[in-house]
């Protein structure tokens, strides 16, 4: 008997894998390519800001010298301009390799906070020069190096107990979350309270809402791509309401105005001056400051970039389910490896430390997985030192929707706590409330490490302490009282 035909012929073979999808795992990851470029642009246009943040803050400041970064007694549009191009020429060389290297979905660039630590709180020291501080940043991503090619920063990783780790991605979605609110105007600080809601009577308010209500409505819709949709929908509705109205951006003269960049088009190509490549000196710091004031320096730099990004690769790998049983992602070693050398490239590029970016949950929580993904974002970048206009016409209340819900997607990890233990609980707490209410990563898993290791002791417990823990914590400690101690010594 004769069997159909039907019957007789076989499935046409799976098409194979390409190249770039068998590098970067994508499909072994339970992602796609489309995904991945959706997910490294909506990264991209949630750190984006950064490009005109940054020079606002390193280059508008005098260095002990009296001199702005970039030279000159003042800035200017041109000064500005050379710290914006090395901004985004630099977070794209080191978001590049970190997917190439570590093949992780993490975008990096100049560190906030860190910034403002190097711009008041080092430059401005008297007789330090911009490259002094820039060459006390490249020693401290050499020092972090270090650790982590002899092991003990991901050792020190591995030591966290995993709803510790649990927690530090809670708080890191509270943290991005409150960002979100406050970049966009959403919460501003009160008049008799901390903070209070913003007058929600505004353009870049309507432009808030309307960006996270779409977001909101396209995700539970499933809608693919759902946050990069309502990004540009949003810097559409922004474009539109600034060339018709001519809103301009916040100040006193004008509080109504867009929080950081009024979405004006002026342009789509610029030369950038990549000048302030290059100008560091390694050792000038201790020529003239003290060199105990140099050590300290270095140390209270090192914790927060040593552990923010800690924090901020458990949520990412939280976030896209890349975490192993212990709460470690793939590739740790390379990953920390390849942030302390951008640490080291923020110093040599003028920027201040690169450090990796929690808004990078943005680009996860659209379906990143991979490497891929970063490569996309520091493209982006690199392609942003030459379109630096058309990344302009992005402002903080088109991207703040993306962060402000990327917070419930971490939120709901807090669920993996066992709140009725209270040797975990308590720090757990510490650590997620922290965060927020100190806008700092580093202080709330400081808070959290610390609290853990007083419970363990008032139970007696103490061989439950990881050595580690124990170095961890002592260290924050010493963080947590830099200023009380450099008081004391007259520094």
């Amino acid at each position: 008997m004769i069997l159909p035909m039907a019957n007789q012929t076989s499935a046409p073979p799976s098409s194979e894998p390409s190249a770039i999808d068998r590098f970067f795992r994508i499909t072994e990851r339970g992602s796609t390519i489309g995904a991945e470029v959706r997910g490294g642009l909506v990264t991209f246009f949630a750190m984006s800001y950064i490009i005109v943040l940054n020079p606002l803050i390193i280059g508008t400041v005098q260095d002990g010298t009296g001199q702005v970064l970039g030279g000159g007694a003042e800035a200017t549009p041109e000064t500005l301009g050379m710290v914006a191009a090395a901004t985004a020429f630099v977070a794209g060389l080191v978001t590049v390799s970190m997917g190439v290297f570590a093949n992780y979905p993490l975008g990096l660039a100049a560190g906030l906070g860190l910034n403002a630590v190097v711009a008041y709180s080092i430059a401005g020291l008297p007789d330090v020069t911009w490259a002094d501080a820039m060459g006390l940043i490249v020693i401290e991503g050499l020092v972090i190096l270090v650790l982590v090619l002899t092991g003990f920063r991901e050792a020190v990783f591995k030591a966290v107990p995993m709803e510790l780790k649990t927690a530090i991605s809670v708080g890191i979605g509270m943290f991005i979350a409150l960002v979100g609110f406050v970049n966009a105007g959403f919460v501003v600080p009160g008049e008799g309270t901390i903070v209070a809601l913003g007058n929600l009577g505004t353009w870049p308010i309507l432009v808030f809402v309307v960006g996270l209500v779409l977001t909101i409505v396209l995700f539970v819709r499933k809608v693919r791509g759902a946050m990069l949709v309502a990004i540009l929908t949003a810097t559409a509705l922004a474009v539109v309401l600034e060339n018709t109205l001519h809103i301009g951006v916040r100040s006193e003269d004008n509080p109504n105005g867009f929080n950081l960049n009024a979405p004006a088009f002026d342009g789509v190509v610029t030369v950038p001056d990549l000048g302030l490549l290059g100008q560091f000196s390694l050792l000038g710091s201790f020529e003239n400051i003290a060199a105990v004031t140099v050590v300290l320096l270095i140390f209270s730099l090192m914790i927060a970039d040593f552990f923010d990004t800690m924090g901020t690769m458990v949520a990412v790998g939280a976030e896209g389910k890349l975490l192993d049983a212990e709460g470690n992602p793939p590739r740790s070693r390379a990953i920390l490896a390849v942030d302390s050398l951008a640490a080291v490239a923020g110093g040599v590029g003028s920027t201040s430390s690169n450090t990796a970016y929690v808004e990078s949950t943005t680009g996860v929580g659209s379906g990143a997985r991979t490497g891929f993904a970063s490569v996309v974002t520091g493209v982006a970048f690199l392609l942003a030192t030459f379109l630096s206009p058309v990344v302009a016409l992005v402002p903080y209340e088109a991207a703040a929707p993306a962060l402000v819900f990327v917070g419930y997607l971490m939120m709901a990890q807090v669920a993996g706590i066992s709140w009725r233990n209270v040797e975990i609980a308590i720090p757990a707490f510490l650590t997620i409330v922290v965060m927020p209410f100190t806008y700092s990563i580093a202080d709330g898993i400081g808070a959290g490490f610390i609290a853990f290791v007083i419970i363990k002791l008032a139970l007696g417990k103490v061989r439950q302490i990881h050595p580690l823990m124990w170095i961890a914590s002592l260290a924050f400690l010493l963080y947590f009282t830099l200023g009380p101690i450099q008081e004391a010594l007259g520094l």
